[in-house]
């Protein structure tokens, strides 16, 4: 029987390469149904001499280099070399818990109708220590609209966290991959997803994702006012647009 790929596509640059040791180590951790194996793409938002030293040396690992546009953009591009039925997102400082890829894929194998799957993050502190959450919605499926509601009614906050996305290859392709945004990429496609197929969220935890103050989220830009505003009005008309085509 020929082996079947989820592809883990990874977007990185200079300053979270480090990190990438660590996220690696959380992929190998993961044990997968027999027939399936993983592919880690991992894409650098530039093409300098920064990342490559601290890219593992293993045949299940590819990296690619482009011109910098921003983590959707370097998301995007990695997709020309995925292959397999389902995409899974693991950005390079983060870490997936152990079991996180096989529960996923159970998820949407089971039920053809589900176009992508999330689960409970903790945060990782610089300390090592770890902090969760206590406004995460019940597990079970996720109707359409049901997130985009959410985050509408609740300063453009998510219930779901896009940086656990578990994918359709074939969707994520048709929404044209992540959003070509500065910010919130991830957010936007979260929503699109939501807009046009219902999901799933796992109450289990499936991502450690790390606090740091080099990480995008923590930078003034990202929440300079002008800027946001624009950025939820077009992910906004986005999902709307969607949802009236759907």
């Amino acid at each position: 029987m020929p082996v079947r790929r989820i592809d883990v596509i990874t977007a990185v640059h200079a300053p979270s390469a480090h990190f990438l040791a660590d996220a690696y180590k959380s992929l190998c951790a993961q044990e997968l149904p027999d027939g399936w194996e993983w592919h880690w793409i991992i894409q650098e938002d530039g093409s300098g001499d920064a990342v490559r030293p601290h890219v593992p040396d293993d045949v299940r690992v590819t990296f690619h280099q482009g011109r910098p546009g921003g983590p959707g953009v370097a998301r995007t591009m990695a997709l020309a070399y995925a292959t397999g039925p389902y995409v899974k997102v693991l950005d390079a400082d983060d870490q997936l818990t152990a079991g996180a890829l096989a529960r996923d894929l159970a998820i949407l194998e089971a039920d053809p109708t589900l176009g992508w799957a999330t689960s409970r993050v903790l945060d990782l502190l610089p300390d090592g220590s770890t902090a969760g959450f206590d406004a995460d919605p019940e597990g079970g499926p996720l109707a359409k609209g049901v997130v985009f509601d959410f985050w509408k009614a609740n300063g453009y906050r998510a219930q779901v966290h896009p940086a656990t996305l578990f994918i359709r290859r074939d969707l994520l392709l048709a929404l044209g991959g992540w959003m070509a945004l500065p910010a919130s990429e991830d957010t936007g496609l979260l929503l699109a997803l939501n807009a046009v197929s219902p999901g799933y969220f796992s109450r289990e935890y499936g991502l450690l994702y790390r606090k740091w103050e080099g990480q995008a989220t923590a930078q003034n830009t990202h929440t300079d006012e002008g800027e946001r505003e624009a950025r939820m009005g077009v992910i906004q008309a986005r999902v709307q647009a969607l949802a009236k085509v759907m």
